[in-house]
């Protein structure tokens, strides 16, 4: 499998199970209808475990551009690849939503709520004041990119073996940190998704919330790059 399509089915693998189990909890007569934010960061751990051991060994695993610019300012990855990395995780990404959206079709034909129907493609803030949601998604991605470049190996990414502690982090920072923004953590999975709700034929759907999807991509890059900064220089301490 080349680079490109490893991104790109790795990432939507991760969508796959987040959207799915986000349309679970969140849509009208589902199984697991308001079964609750546990169930949803394990169905997102589980998605991320998925995709990293799909993905590592044909392209190291990124699944997120905000992990490929980390790796490229630690110099763990060579910075002409990153389009191609960032466009297969894009691509995923819109894959993978259409997906979630062809399996829950029925549900969100019964679902009303035109929130919850777009909670299922992209995130939003609980108590909205953009520059406090950034700052969240920085932290979370700090963390998040902190972890993979001290995984990583050199020249490539994430091995299969990494799937499990990279799938724990990130169901640690949901568990921690995904109260106030849903976090994000990978400008893809947000984008790419929204995007999807944008032109999906969804019945009742609202807006696409467009003034908010700045938040989801600043926050991650701005986080990647900070913990990349920081794995220099504590490397060189």
């Amino acid at each position: 499998m080349s680079p490109f399509f490893a991104e790109f089915f790795g990432t939507a693998i991760i969508i796959v199970f987040g959207g799915g189990v986000v349309s679970n909890v969140l849509l009208n007569k589902t199984k697991g209808n308001n079964s609750g934010w546990i169930v949803v960061t394990f169905g997102w751990a589980v998605g991320v475990f998925t995709g990293v051991l799909i993905a590592a060994p044909f392209s190291g695993a990124h699944l997120n551009p905000a992990v490929t610019l980390a790796l490229v300012i630690a110099n763990k990855f060579p910075v002409s690849l990153m389009p191609v990395y960032i466009s297969a995780q894009l691509l995923g990404a819109m894959f993978g939503a259409f997906l979630v959206w062809l399996a829950y079709k029925k549900h969100f034909d019964a679902t009303d709520d035109a929130d919850a129907k777009l909670g299922v493609f992209c995130t939003a803030p609980n108590i909205r004041s953009y520059w406090y949601n950034v700052i969240t998604e920085i932290i979370g991605t700090y963390v998040l990119a902190l972890a993979v470049l001290y995984m990583a190996k050199p020249d490539v990414g994430l091995g299969a073996l990494n799937a499990l502690p990279v799938a724990l982090v990130v169901l640690g920072i949901g568990l921690s940190l995904g109260g106030p923004t849903g976090y994000a953590i990978n400008p893809a999975r947000d984008l790419g998704p929204r995007i999807m709700h944008f032109f999906l034929p969804i019945p009742g759907k609202r807006n696409s919330d467009w003034a908010y999807s700045w938040v989801p991509v600043l926050g991650p890059l701005a986080g990647a790059a900070i913990a990349a900064l920081m794995f220099i220089l504590f490397n060189k301490a």
